[in-house]
């Protein structure tokens, strides 16, 4: 079978998989499917009805990952639908055997940075509020979800460690092998000596189990990166496949720190306090909002170097992103930028 015959064959199959999953869903049935850019970590396509588009997402899945994407995006979309929220895709079918889900289809772009407002950011702090409206859902924790501030330091502890043992395939081994030892382990033993002073000075003990009332259910991996803008202004949030319950600080943390399309710092205390008024945070988890802050731009740091990772470079082959020794030198650069907001405040 040739390169093209094959590719015809999972075409095929990608259409026949949309085809019984709007069955079930009760829609129109597809007659064609064009793979959409993005994805990082999966595949999407946009799927042709007589009806209009809808969205077929395949889910990255691998032993060595754990993660049930199609499950914690399903779960999450379905609370949100189910509470009225319209600023995400709505849930048609899904099929678990083969981790696919189907969605409809949202008219949009991304915004740019230069773009973002602080109406934006307000409508992001809405959507957060209105997710967790009570009575709050059940649902399973989300990815690298912490329940102390010490679990919180053992994740970016973790991340920082698997860094020491990258793929020797990878393209720019070397520069990030050098990156890693000289200057993200440094930065990341002053950033953890800073958390556990703040921490004292506030009375927080590091293995104490945060209240279940100060639990909030986060999108994960919030930002505008996973947002489209339609004409009106009009904002649709996307990709949840991490979302779970988890500590109102990491959400925070990653939604200043997510490298694609950065918030402003300036918002920061406008954030944690939106979000303690709409949530009834306490003054420890207002603390942790504002101590873990670093913590997570070295967290990011090291997710915008997975691709060095060989379950990165498996990742991101299943999403098709091309361009691999090209990829890792912009991913190592964004690496350093990243780094240098260490020490940032929101003045």
């Amino acid at each position: 079978m040739t390169a093209a015959e094959a590719g015809a064959d999972t075409d095929a199959a990608l259409l026949a998989l949309a085809q019984r999953l709007a069955a079930q869903a009760g829609k129109a049935t597809p007659t064609a499917l064009t793979r959409l850019a993005g994805g990082r970590n999966n595949q999407v396509f946009r799927v042709d009805t007589e009806a209009g588009p809808l969205v077929l997402k395949r889910y990255f899945t691998d032993a060595r990952d754990s993660r049930d994407r199609l499950g914690a995006e399903w779960s999450f979309i379905s609370h949100a639908w189910s509470r009225g929220v319209r600023v995400v895709p709505e849930p048609m079918a899904c099929d678990r055997a083969v981790q696919a889900g189907l969605y409809s289809f949202v008219e949009g772009r991304k915004l740019t940075a230069a773009e973002l407002a602080p109406a934006h950011v307000d409508a992001a702090i809405d959507f957060v509020l209105a997710v967790n409206a009570p009575p709050r859902p059940t649902l399973a924790p989300g990815s690298e979800a912490c329940f102390s501030l010490a679990e919180h330091i053992a994740t970016v502890e973790r991340r920082v460690a698997r860094l020491a043992t990258l793929d020797a395939d990878v393209p720019h081994v070397s520069e990030a092998r050098q990156f890693v030892a000289t200057r993200l382990q440094p930065a990341w033993a002053e950033v953890k000596a800073t958390i556990l002073r703040g921490a004292a000075a506030e009375g927080l003990a590091l293995d104490a189990a945060i209240p279940a009332d100060q639990v909030c259910l986060s999108p994960s991996d919030f930002g505008f990166h996973n947002a489209l803008i339609d004409d009106q202004g009009k904002l649709t949030f996307l990709d949840f496949e991490y979302a779970g319950r988890d500590d109102p600080a990491k959400l925070v943390s990653d939604f200043f720190c997510q490298p694609e399309v950065p918030v402003p710092l300036a918002a920061h205390e406008h954030f944690i306090d939106q979000l303690a008024d709409g949530l009834g945070l306490d003054a420890a988890s207002v603390a942790r909002c504002r101590l873990l802050l670093d913590a997570y731009q070295v967290k990011w740091t090291c997710i915008i170097l997975n691709d060095f990772l060989p379950l990165g470079a498996v990742r991101r082959a299943f999403a098709d992103t091309g361009a691999w020794a090209q990829r890792c030198a912009v991913q190592l650069a964004k690496a350093e930028a990243q780094l240098g907001l260490i020490g940032a405040t929101s003045d």
